[in-house]
């Protein structure tokens, strides 16, 4: 079958098709023909091996979730998962391939109505953007600001926090094209990538910060909190943020400001299913808008990555075999 390594970390160039043998459901694991492939951005941070000290080493499989149909299923699972559509999580690895395996426990049957590509772009996105705003403890006619919304996390994020009855959503994004997209999407300001601009209604404070950025203009950011605000980081797809940014909170003790980093892995398997399940039915009735950029062949992942590195990506990239 056809997949995508990581021959040499770095630059998208790195990346190389190559061909595997299909893959064997162990016990507990299904596979899963793709039909349609996730390109996200944590797939950057591996591929540049930003995350080498965690264990991933060269000739990596990239991918952590696909959507397609059930080819076979391995010993203690339910023969008749074969043949149904289906969303899942792969764990950080194998999903860059005509062929996936995951465990059982982690794959969510798709509604009718809902393509593949639209649940690649959902249903990991939307998970962390669910759990971040319940990390966050955020509450109606709090002040949301999502840094880096351009992403699927940000423009789930935004339209939650909307849902929910913030009372401002800033988004800071890289142009005045992509803002116009986020205040159709619930956005009520948009900031420049440094927090700037917004006009004179912005608001000068945020109550709760989503930030899927990272990189040294976190601390920045800390800062624009109000008194007992919460930062919750969902990613560095803009890098580490300075070692010493935790001297900012401390800078500002008698705020009673929170940091907290979140992890959907954080949060048992049952409750994120259940979240997507509840999202994957919004998204089929129109109530949970998917982002799509572009779908790509699978033999493009290097047009794909050098995308999302030049900051052409509104949404998300989806590979299909």
């Amino acid at each position: 079958m056809k997949a995508v390594l990581i021959r040499t970390f770095g630059n998208p160039d790195g990346l190389e098709v190559v061909d595997l043998p299909v893959p064997v459901p162990a016990a507990g694991q299904v596979r899963i023909a793709t039909e349609a492939i996730g390109v996200g951005g944590v797939d950057a941070v591996i591929r540049r091996g930003t995350l080498a000290a965690y264990g991933f080493r060269e000739g990596h499989l990239l991918g952590s979730e696909v959507a397609g149909s059930v080819t076979a299923v391995g010993e203690g699972v339910d023969a008749s998962w074969i043949g149904r559509r289906v969303w899942a999580f792969t764990g950080l690895s194998g999903g860059y391939a005509e062929q996936a395996v995951a465990a059982v426990q982690d794959i969510l049957p798709l509604p009718d109505g809902l393509t593949g590509a639209a649940a690649v772009t959902l249903g990991g996105s939307g998970v962390v953007a669910h759990f971040a705003l319940d990390r966050a403890r955020f509450t109606p006619g709090e002040a949301v600001l999502v840094r880096g919304a351009a992403g699927s996390i940000g423009i789930t994020a935004v339209q939650l926090a909307a849902r929910g009855g913030a009372g401002a959503v800033v988004v800071t994004t890289s142009s005045a094209e992509r803002g116009a997209r986020l205040r159709d999407l619930g956005a009520t300001h948009v900031l420049d990538r440094s927090g700037g601009g917004g006009g004179s209604d912005a608001p000068s404070g945020f109550d709760v910060v989503i930030d899927v950025v990272g990189g040294s203009q976190l601390p920045l950011l800390l800062d624009r909190l109000n008194s007992n605000g919460r930062f919750v980081a969902v990613g560095v797809v803009g890098g580490q943020p300075p070692a010493d940014f935790g001297m900012r909170l401390m800078d500002a003790f008698r705020k009673s400001l929170s940091f907290a980093t979140f992890s959907s892995d954080t949060v048992p398997a049952p409750d994120r299913q259940a979240v997507r399940s509840s999202q994957f039915a919004d998204a089929v009735h129109g109530d949970l808008r998917t982002v799509v950029h572009e779908v790509l062949p699978l033999d493009q992942a290097v047009l794909a990555h050098r995308k999302m590195d030049a900051g052409e990506v509104f949404g998300r990239v989806v590979l299909a075999p």
